[in-house]
């Protein structure tokens, strides 16, 4: 069985696929100072709860954005599972796609495993739209090679900078008001961010489009990404799962098992 990390700003999602089917998944935060012992001891009892157990773990692959965690990720893998981890981005990890950027070395982990994926299992030229820490918005084209992006802040960082910033806004919890027009401080910051968002969405999308010369199939991951799908027309698919499906693909490639 494979053991697939994505390890982002905010969380650290582990996942066990047992071929391709996903056989469990899970969440930590994000703490650069959890050592591999105290990750061991959570993953292990989280294992047993769905009757696995570090000796059915033959593989592990791990995508980072935070280099600081990777030590102690790859010392997780070997230590409890005994087994060396492929790192996306490491020399020699074959991704199977192109990356058209004038510093490839500086495109984050997540969004090369994000098209990986999104070529895979998608036709077409394609924007995906990462909700996380930051969203991100990476453009594949028809033959596979990623072409770039834009990268905005996340919501859940920009409602944090308005609480911080401006000392008689609240926090405020993320939700899709009604209407615009908010009639009390808390709505009108709901509005403000939910729909100032949506207008963010919309208009890179519209750009980025322009800009390649035609239209593009924009597919949504991320954990927020549910909360935007029903409120613009932007976006066509949620796939939830893609990040970690990118990983099982790359694994696959460089396992020659593809």
């Amino acid at each position: 069985m494979l053991l697939a990390i994505d390890s982002g700003n905010t969380n650290i999602v582990f996942a066990v696929y047992d071929g391709d089917q996903l056989r469990g998944e899970w969440r930590a935060s994000t703490d650069a100072e959890r050592t591999a012992d105290e990750l061991g001891v959570w993953l292990t009892q989280l294992l047993a709860i769905e009757r696995l157990s570090a000796k059915d773990i033959d593989a592990a692959i791990i995508a980072s954005v935070v280099p600081a965690m990777v030590f102690n990720l790859k010392t997780l893998c070997r230590r409890y599972f005994r087994c060396e981890p492929l790192v996306v981005g490491d020399e020699g990890v074959n991704l199977g796609i192109t990356v058209k950027l004038d510093r490839p070395e500086e495109v984050g982990a997540d969004r090369l495993v994000n098209a990986v994926a999104a070529h895979h299992c998608y036709r077409g030229p394609k924007i995906v739209i990462d909700f996380g820490t930051a969203t991100t918005f990476d453009v594949v084209d028809g033959d596979g090679n990623y072409c770039g992006g834009a990268i905005a802040p996340g919501i859940n960082l920009s409602l944090q900078a308005l609480h911080m910033a401006a000392a008689k806004l609240p926090r405020v919890a993320i939700g899709r008001p009604k209407q615009v027009i908010g009639k009390a401080t808390v709505p009108a910051m709901q509005a403000g961010i939910f729909w100032g968002y949506v207008g963010l969405i919309e208009g890179l999308v519209r750009r980025i489009e322009q800009e390649f010369g035609q239209p593009m199939q924009v597919i949504a991951t991320g954990g927020l990404a549910p909360l935007f799908l029903e409120a613009t027309d932007a976006i066509h698919k949620l796939d939830p799962d893609l990040t970690l499906r990118g990983l099982l693909l790359i694994h696959r490639r460089n396992a020659g098992l593809e």
